[in-house]
C-alpha cells in the first residue's frame, strides 16, 4: 500500500499504496502538560485548554488535524461565556524547533521535534478589540513522538534473535526510549540491555535485542512495547514451534538477479521536488508477474505505485528497490536501484469505467526477474528456518485466478511487511478512496468508489508499503486478489483491500484490446507457511465497557429472553454479553444446540443477540463460552449468502451516500456465525448517535477506522532510508534521521 497508514497502537490511518516516509508531518510527537494556570491580565477574557496531555500513539484521545497529527486546542471566552474575538501567539519552546504553531481558531500544534529533554511554550490571547486584554498559559512540551519499530513484525524460531531500533522525535537531549515484552500470557522472550546514541543532528535511536524462548510448545505472538512517557509503540513477534524464520527487511532491499516478486519497487520517477530539490519519494511493492497471449511477460502492481496514480507517462522506468528504500535517489542520479521494467498501461483511475487500482511493465531483460513468477518467502521452509522463494499455484484455475469466499484463508508477500497471513472477512464490497496527486498528499487527485472488492482481515497482515502485493490462497497459492488499500481499525485489526484476480486480469484484457489476454505466470499448487499473527477482533470487542445505558438495556432484554428457553427446541439458557459486531454494544447471549439450529431472533427488546453453540451441561454448570470463534465459524449456506448479497446491491448506494460511511460488503455475523452480515465501514470521526442493528432483517457489523485514502507514501530525501505514513513512521533499519529543513549542524 501507499501512504495512507494507520498507528500499530489502535489507531485507524489507512493503508493504502506505496510505504511513506514523511518527517515532516510525522512532527507532531510530543507529550504536553497544560496543567500550568492560565494568566489573564483583563477580567473580561478567560482562557481555557484541551486535555491535559498529547500522546500522538493514542488515536481518538486527543484531538488532531487534517494530517493525524495530535494537536491541543484552546478557546478564549468573555466574562458572559460568549467567544472572544482574539488574536493568538506562542512564545518559547525549543531553541532549534521552535514553539510550534496555533491557528486562528487556537489550533495549537507542537513541534516535530526537541533538542531538550523539556521546553516551555507560552500560548497568549489578545482581545482584536483591546489589544491590551490578554490571557495565556503555559505548557510544557517533552519528547513524545515514537517512530514504529524496525521492523515492525517478524516470526522467529525457539532462540532466534532479533536487534530493534526505535526512534524518538529528539535531537540531542538525553531522554531513553524503555522496552518490554509483553502478550496475552504476559509474553514470552528477553531483552538485552537498552542501548540509545544522542546526537545534536539526529533522532535519538535506541536498539534493544530481543530473543525467542529456548522451547516453542505452540504458535504464539509476543509483543516489544517501546515507550517514552505516555507515548508507546510496539512489534510483534510470531514465535513459531515449525521453526520458521522470517524478516520483512529481505523485501526492502535490492535483491539479486534473476529477482522473485514481492519486494520492493516503484516509478523511478516517483518523488517530490521542490525547489529544484527533492523532497520526498514513493513506492511500493512488485506483486507478480504476468504474461499476455503473446509471450511478453509484465511485472504486475497497482496504477499508485507504478503510474503514479494516473501522472506517469509510457515508457517510465520502473525500478528495484523502490526510491523509498534508496534515499529517494533515482536511477541516473545516483546508485542503488535498478531499472528491471517500463511501465505499459494502467487502468485509468479517473475512467467511470475501470474498477481496479493496477498497472504492469514490460520487463526488459528476462535475466533480471525470475520468469518462472517465483514470489519472496511463497515457498517451504528451508534448511535454516527461512522461506524459499516460489511461484504463485496456478495449475488449478490454468493462471486466472481463484474466487475468493468468506473466511478463506490467504497469504501476501509485501514490501513492508513481508510474508504474513490473514482472512477474507467480506466479499463484493464496495468501497470510496481518496487518491492525491503527490507524495506528501498535499494535492487531492480523485475520489474513487470501487465495487465487487476483497475485504482481507487480520493482526499485522499489512503496513503502508505492500501496496501491489499478490493476495493468494493460502491452501493452494492461487492468486486471489491484488492489494491495493488498507489500515487499522478501532480494535487494532488490520482492514486490508484487494481486488480480486480474475477481475484484474479482465480489465487488464479488456485495455489492451485485440483480443489480448493475460495470465497469472506460476507453476504447481502448493500450499503457503502461513505467518498469521491471529485476529483481535472479538478480543477487542469484549474488552470495551458497556456504559450504563447499554448494561440497563441488556437486563431488561434479558428478562424478555427468558421466555425463549426450552429445551426441547434447543435453547438451554440466556445470560448477559457484549456484541463482537459493533464494539460498545450488549448483547443477549442465547445458548443453543448446535445440531437443532434453532431460530432466533437477531434482537430482543432493541439489544442484539449473540447466539453460542453449547451443551446443556456446560449451561448448568456456567462453563459455556461467552464468545464465538471466527476461526472456526461454519460456513454460510448458499441461501444466507445470497440473501444477504442482495440487501446489498439494493442498499449500498444509498448508505454510502452518508459521509459516515465509506465501504459496504457482505461478511459473516460474529454474534452469530451461521448467519451473515452486511460489513459497514465507517468513519471514526463521523460515527452516528445510532447504528441500525440490521437491515432489512440482515445482521450488521461495522468497522470503525479512518477513512481509506491511497496515495504516493514518501520518504525524505537526502540520509535517511525511510518511508511513513502521515500519521505513522516506518523507521529505516539502520540509520539515523536528521530532521527535514533544519540545519542542527
Amino acid at each position: 500500500m501507499r501512504a495512507s497508514c494507520a498507528r500499530r497502537s489502535g489507531g485507524v490511518r489507512l493503508l493504502a499504496g506505496a510505504a511513506a516516509g514523511l518527517l515532516a508531518l510525522a512532527l507532531a510527537g510530543c507529550g504536553v502538560d497544560a496543567n500550568r494556570a492560565f494568566q489573564p491580565t483583563d477580567s473580561a477574557l478567560f482562557l481555557s485548554g484541551g486535555g491535559a496531555t498529547i500522546d500522538t500513539n493514542c488515536t481518538g484521545c486527543n484531538a488532531t488535524n487534517a494530517h493525524g497529527t495530535a494537536v491541543q486546542r484552546f478557546s478564549a471566552t468573555l466574562a458572559d461565556g460568549s467567544p472572544a474575538d482574539v488574536t493568538w501567539t506562542l512564545s518559547g519552546g525549543d531553541m532549534k524547533a521552535g514553539a510550534g504553531s496555533i491557528n486562528a481558531s487556537g489550533q495549537y500544534t507542537p513541534p516535530g521535534f526537541l533538542t531538550a529533554d523539556s521546553v516551555t511554550v507560552t500560548v497568549t490571547a489578545r482581545l482584536v478589540a483591546k489589544p491590551t486584554a490578554s490571557a495565556s498559559a503555559e505548557i510544557t512540551v517533552t519528547p513524545g513522538f515514537l517512530e514504529p519499530l524496525s521492523p515492525e513484525n517478524i516470526s522467529l524460531a525457539p532462540g532466534g534473535s532479533i536487534t530493534l531500533t526505535g526512534r524518538l522525535a529528539q535531537a540531542g537531549g538525553h531522554a531513553a526510549i524503555r522496552f518490554a515484552v509483553a502478550g496475552s500470557d504476559g509474553g514470552a522472550g528477553a531483552l538485552s540491555p537498552t542501548d540509545c546514541e544522542h546526537t545534536p543532528s539526529a533522532f535519538t535511536a535506541c536498539t534493544v535485542t530481543y530473543t525467542a524462548p529456548a522451547a516453542i510448545d505452540a504458535r504464539q505472538v509476543s509483543y516489544v512495547v517501546a515507550s517514552v512517557g505516555a507515548a508507546k509503540t510496539e512489534m510483534a513477534i510470531l514465535l513459531s514451534p515449525a521453526g520458521v524464520a522470517s524478516n520483512p527487511v529481505e523485501h526492502r532491499e535490492a535483491l539479486a538477479w534473476p529477482m522473485p516478486m514481492g519486494g520492493s519497487g516503484g516509478n523511478n520517477d516517483d518523488l517530490d521536488a521542490h525547489a529544484g530539490s527533492v523532497a520526498d519519494c514513493c513506492g511500493g511493492t512488485l506483486g507478480a508477474l504476468v504474461a499476455d497471449n503473446s509471450g511478453h511477460e509484465y511485472l504486475l502492481s497497482n496504477n499508485h505505485v507504478l503510474a503514479r496514480s494516473d501522472h506517469a507517462a509510457e515508457g517510465d522506468a520502473i525500478v528495484q528497490p523502490g526510491l523509498i528504500d534508496n534515499h529517494c535517489t533515482a536511477n541516473g542520479d545516483g546508485p542503488g536501484t535498478t531499472p528491471i521494467a517500463t511501465l505499459s498501461a494502467w487502468l485509468p483511475l479517473k475512467s467511470p469505467k475501470t474498477d481496479t487500482d493496477a498497472a504492469i511493465a514490460l520487463v526488459t531483460s528476462p535475466r533480471m526477474v525470475d520468469s518462472s513468477g517465483a514470489i519472496l518467502e511463497l515457498g517451504a521452509r528451508k534448511s535454516d528456518g527461512t522461506l524459499a522463494a516460489a511461484a504463485p499455484g496456478i495449475s488449478s484455475s490454468g493462471g486466472k485466478g481463484e474466487a475468493a469466499r468468506l473466511s478463506m484463508q490467504v497469504a501476501k508477500s509485501g514490501r513492508t511487511t513481508g510474508l504474513t497471513c490473514g482472512a477474507v472477512s467480506a466479499i463484493d464490497v464496495d468501497v470510496s478512496v481518496d487518491y492525491f496527486a503527490d507524495c506528501a498528499e498535499t494535492k487531492p487527485y480523485l475520489t474513487k468508489v470501487f465495487t465487487n472488492q476483497l475485504t482481507l482481515s487480520g493482526d499485522q497482515f499489512s503496513d503502508a508499503g505492500d501496496s501491489g502485493a499478490l493476495i493468494v490462497d493460502a491452501a493452494n497459492a492461487e492468486p486471489v486478489g491484488l492489494f491495493f488499500a488498507g489500515g487499522v481499525d478501532s480494535s487494532g485489526v488490520v482492514q486490508g483491500m484487494a481486488t480480486p484476480a480474475p477481475e484484474v486480469l479482465s480489465e487488464l484484457g479488456a485495455l489492451a484490446g485485440n483480443g489480448t489476454s493475460y495470465s497469472f505466470v506460476g507453476g504447481a499448487d502448493h500450499a503457503v507457511s502461513c505467518l498469521s499473527y491471529g485476529d483481535s477482533t472479538v478480543a477487542a470487542a469484549q474488552r470495551e465497557p458497556l456504559s450504563r445505558l447499554e448494561t440497563a438495556k441488556a437486563q431488561q432484554a434479558l428478562y424478555a429472553a427468558r421466555s425463549l428457553v426450552n429445551a426441547s427446541k434447543g435453547i438451554f439458557g440466556v445470560a448477559l454479553g457484549k456484541s463482537s459486531d459493533h464494539a460498545g454494544e450488549a448483547a443477549v447471549i442465547v445458548y443453543v444446540d448446535a445440531a437443532a439450529a434453532p431460530n432466533v431472533p437477531a434482537t430482543i427488546g432493541g439489544v442484539r443477540t449473540m447466539v453460542i453453540p453449547a451443551t446443556e451441561q456446560d449451561v448448568a454448570t456456567g462453563s459455556a463460552a461467552t464468545t464465538n470463534s471466527a476461526a472456526n465459524a461454519p460456513a454460510l449456506s448458499g441461501s444466507v449468502l445470497a440473501r444477504a448479497l442482495q440487501v446489498k446491491q439494493q442498499k449500498a448506494q444509498r448508505l454510502m451516500k452518508n459521509p459516515a460511511f465509506f465501504g459496504v460488503g457482505v461478511g459473516q455475523s460474529l454474534d452469530n456465525p451461521r448467519e451473515a452480515a452486511l460489513v459497514i465501514f465507517v468513519d471514526r470521526n463521523r460515527i452516528p448517535v445510532q447504528l441500525p442493528q440490521s437491515i432489512d432483517g440482515v445482521r450488521t457489523r461495522y468497522v470503525v477506522m479512518e477513512r481509506l485514502h491511497v496515495t504516493r507514501s514518501y520518504s525524505v530525501a537526502g540520509p535517511a532510508r525511510k518511508c511513513l505514513p502521515h500519521a505513522a513512521v516506518e523507521a529505516a533499519p539502520d540509520v539515523l534521521l536528521r530532521p527535514r529543513g533544519l540545519d542542527l549542524r
